[in-house]
């Protein structure tokens, strides 16, 4: 086991923040309720096994001097996460139609502060043009 803190603090957290993360990732894609596609939600589970396999590799096989701290291995599972809850917010946000009345003076924009809403107004037939008036008399040749 390689997790030392008095040898190696760094190494050690590394590997425990791996495999946490990797284990939240993982459960969260197998939630069975969440609001994520089924193509997310494998995603999501494959990148947790990966990160969660890597910590593994590290805290047990690993047997090299020098190692490379990937910043994505912990920044992709927070950004799962934040996916997951962001759909989970959507799916849950009832989606209420605008009534026509309460719009605004263009479609589906809400009416200015203090502003009553515009009615929409029945189309009018233009009025007819008056006819050119006849001189008095009649014709003349």
């Amino acid at each position: 086991m390689n997790i030392n803190f008095s040898l190696d603090p760094v190494f050690s957290w590394y590997v425990i923040l791996l495999m946490v993360s990797g284990l939240a990732t993982i459960c969260i894609g197998l939630v069975p309720v969440s609001a994520l596609s089924t193509g997310w939600r494998i995603f999501t589970v494959i990148v947790g096994a990966a990160f969660f396999g890597y910590g593994v590799y590290l805290n047990f096989f690993f047997e090299g001097t020098s190692y490379r701290i990937f910043f994505q291995a912990l920044v992709v599972p927070v950004l799962l996460i934040v996916n997951f809850f962001k759909a989970m917010s959507n799916r849950n946000r009832p989606t209420v139609p605008v009534p026509p009345q309460a719009q605004g003076p263009y479609p589906g924009q809400a009416p200015f502060a203090g502003q009553a809403p515009v009615q929409p107004q029945a189309q009018q037939a233009p009025a007819p043009a008056p006819a050119p008036a006849q001189a008095e008399g009649g014709p003349t040749a």
